[in-house]
């Protein structure tokens, strides 16, 4: 099943198609193809209750320089939500274990490279994929450990009186992790919210978490190179939140960054890293992910 559709201000079609996961569960992603020849292709993997459509922009601008980029919604969100959250049952794993892993056996069916930009949950979920060998290289964006004690002191509070107050109150009522009625992003399945809960109680999120033990060596096994960018001004995912959750990765190469908000720019906080000022911070990524070498071959020079 797919559709093409015109992406508005720019020669770019996106086509959407429909990809099964490995328990028949079916996803809504969209494919930008590649302006000329590819060189490569690229799985955008967004943040938790962020739409795909928000990371359109970003997508455009790769595949005019030249990568076929596909993103796309999980289950139980957005455009692969159910036709109501309440009793809908899901594990928050499921969206790297099943929804991911579709997604980058569907991309890895030619000889091209396969990259991957990740935003919040995007750069958590490299280390449960059960093929994460296919990845030649991964960059994400504003990845941290969840725990409100790495936060600024005031986010912190807020964040506390979220998971703790606001929060249950909700789940409560609708029965599911309807955050849309806070604007704060796209409404979640119940399993989500029970899991992300419970680990963003951790400092080191589920790495602290006695029933989790078995996702340590996953972790230890990814060896592709992974850049981890963070904003200076991230409240959710501050520098020092990135690190409790990146040094999981203890055998990839790792490249480790903190951004700064451009001069007369606004802040980048959790979400700027994908709006349209950060094209610089777009160009940085694409960069460093055609420069790492590909299995068999001498490193790139875009």
């Amino acid at each position: 099943m797919n559709a093409a559709i015109d992406t508005p201000g720019t020669a770019i079609k996106a086509e959407k198609i429909i990809i099964t996961a490995s328990d028949g569960y079916p996803l809504t992603a969209y494919r930008y193809p590649a302006r000329g020849e590819a060189r490569g292709n690229l799985l955008v993997a967004g943040g938790t209750g962020v739409p795909q459509r928000f990371y359109r922009r970003f997508a455009e601008h790769a595949a005019q320089r030249g990568l076929n980029v596909l993103t796309l919604d999980y289950r139980g969100a957005s455009e692969s939500s159910p036709a109501s959250l309440k009793g809908f049952e899901m594990s928050y794993l499921d969206w790297s274990q099943k929804d991911l892993a579709a997604a980058v056996e569907w991309l890895a069916q030619d000889d091209l490279p396969l990259y991957w930009v990740g935003h919040s949950f995007g750069g958590h979920a490299i280390g449960l994929l059960p093929n994460h060998q296919q990845l030649t290289a991964c960059y994400t964006f504003g990845s941290g450990a969840g725990w409100a004690g790495w936060m600024p002191r005031g986010e912190a509070l807020k964040i506390r009186l979220f998971w703790h107050v606001i929060m249950p109150a909700i789940v409560s009522w609708k029965g599911y992790m309807a955050w849309s009625l806070l604007g704060m992003g796209d409404d979640l399945p119940l399993g989500v919210y029970k899991d992300w809960k419970r680990w963003c109680g951790f400092p080191n999120y589920y790495f602290d978490d006695p029933t989790m033990t078995w996702v340590k060596p996953l972790y230890a096994a990814v060896q592709m190179p992974c850049a981890f960018v963070t904003a200076t001004d991230d409240p959710w995912a501050p520098p020092r939140s990135r690190d409790a959750f990146a040094k999981a990765y203890s055998n990839a190469p790792k490249t480790i960054r903190d951004i700064s908000p451009l001069p007369g720019s606004r802040p980048i906080g959790h979400m700027g890293y994908f709006r349209s000022e950060s094209q610089s911070f777009w160009e940085e990524a694409l960069e460093w992910l055609l420069q790492q070498p590909v299995a068999g071959t001498a490193p790139k020079v875009s």
